[in-house]
């Protein structure tokens, strides 16, 4: 699997919240259409069959992200020391 990069991960996070709440306030075939479209784009970009295993590959992906981040601030604390 492609591991999406961390910003176009939060992009489609943030869209797809922004259309979740979009559509639960006030449901149009509009808001159903936007809000489909960005779960097929999240699943996609998760290797991901629904909205929620797509959210949970998500979190396990930010999550390494910032592990990843940890690490690397650790490498350059070590050469500043």
């Amino acid at each position: 699997m492609m591991v999406p990069a961390e910003k176009e991960l939060r992009t489609v996070l943030a869209r797809f919240a922004e259309a979740r709440i979009g559509h639960d306030a006030r449901p149009t075939d509009r808001t159903a259409r936007a809000l489909a479209d960005v779960t097929y784009t999240l699943c996609v970009m998760t290797a991901s069959r629904t909205a929620e295993q797509a959210l949970r590959a998500a979190d396990l992906l930010l999550e390494q992200y910032r592990v990843s981040r940890k690490g690397v601030v650790r490498d350059d604390e070590t050469l500043a020391a």
